[in-house]
């Protein structure tokens, strides 16, 4: 009796075949996954950027008041508005010393706590101590130190420099200068933790053959280092671009409510402003617009500038 023994060719060409259709399968059920999480963006981020464009259109003098259709009447009421240019200016003096400052002091500390000093593990802590304290904590800590009988003045007294004291909320010329140093107090320390922890994730050798090269702690910090993070760099860049942009207006409202006059008005304080005070709802949503292409504009600069070269 004969047995046919199949090949190692026959047993191969018998193994069944994956089906077409099963990474079709695959990619159906992550798209079924991910419903829930679109529609959750869908109705709780689309849903009110649509509906900030939509009021931008109308005339509403309060919640409770009847609405009807402005179309462009409220872009020509806002670009009329001088407090509107003022809080562009205010806005843009605070993009343009906080943000730079913020960045580059905190990725040198960030890059101090990276080469592990002695203690540097309590540094980290210290640093990210203002992250820790709620916004009308630290609003209390800046009244307190710079009110009239606050902290500062009573320092400047105590040194003999009395006649440099001043009402440094109060006045025109100070009062924005005390927002932007509350904004990089709160954000310095938070900022250089990140870029200690992007930073310690850098291989030694890397600074060590610089400064084989002779290259010192400064060209090592600027030359190497900081092209290796350049893209990190620039997605912190964004957040604390974002977050000054958007949320200056707290800082705002609990030290000197925009004033004096408008030299402190922030476009986002402006929001809110013309929202919950005038009752403006389609002035206030027009600001709102602004400063959405504001945001959408900087983070596209802020993108492009920090690209990587290669």
């Amino acid at each position: 009796m004969t047995t046919l023994t199949p090949t190692r060719g026959q047993a191969a060409s018998r193994r069944p075949v994956p089906s077409p259709s099963a990474p079709r399968r695959v990619r159906e059920g992550g798209t079924i996954l991910a419903v829930p999480a679109l529609v959750w963006y869908l109705v709780f981020m689309v849903g009110p950027l649509v509906a900030v464009f939509v009021v931008a259109a109308l005339h509403w003098p309060g919640m409770l008041q009847p609405v009807t259709f402005a179309g462009l009447g409220n872009v020509r009421t806002v670009l009329d508005d001088p407090v509107f240019w003022e809080a562009v200016r205010n806005t843009a003096v605070q993009l343009a010393v906080a943000l730079p400052v913020m960045i580059v002091c905190a990725y040198m500390l960030g890059y101090y706590v990276a080469q592990r000093p002695p203690g540097h593990r309590v540094i980290r802590y210290l640093l990210f101590v203002p992250g820790l304290i709620s916004t009308p904590a630290k609003a209390m800590v800046f009244y307190a130190a710079l009110s009239p009988d606050g902290l500062v003045n009573g320092a400047l007294k105590a040194v003999g420099l009395g006649s440099l004291t001043d009402a440094w909320l109060a006045s025109p010329s100070t009062a924005l200068g005390c927002l932007i140093a509350l904004d990089l107090w709160s954000g310095i320390g938070f900022t250089a933790v990140l870029f200690a922890a992007r930073l310690s994730s850098v291989p030694d050798e890397v600074g060590e053959a610089a400064q084989l090269d002779g290259a010192g702690h400064w060209r090592t910090m600027w030359r190497v280092h900081f092209p290796v993070i350049r893209d990190y760099v620039g997605v912190v860049t964004m957040l604390q671009f974002l977050w000054t942009l958007f949320g200056s207006a707290q800082h705002v409202l609990l030290l000197t409510q925009g004033g004096p006059g408008a030299s402190s008005t922030t476009l986002s304080f402006l929001v809110y402003q013309k929202a919950f005070i005038a009752a403006d709802l389609g002035y206030s949503q027009t600001v709102g617009v602004f400063l959405f292409l504001t945001g959408l504009v900087g983070l596209l600069l802020i993108r492009r500038s920090f690209r990587q070269n290669y």
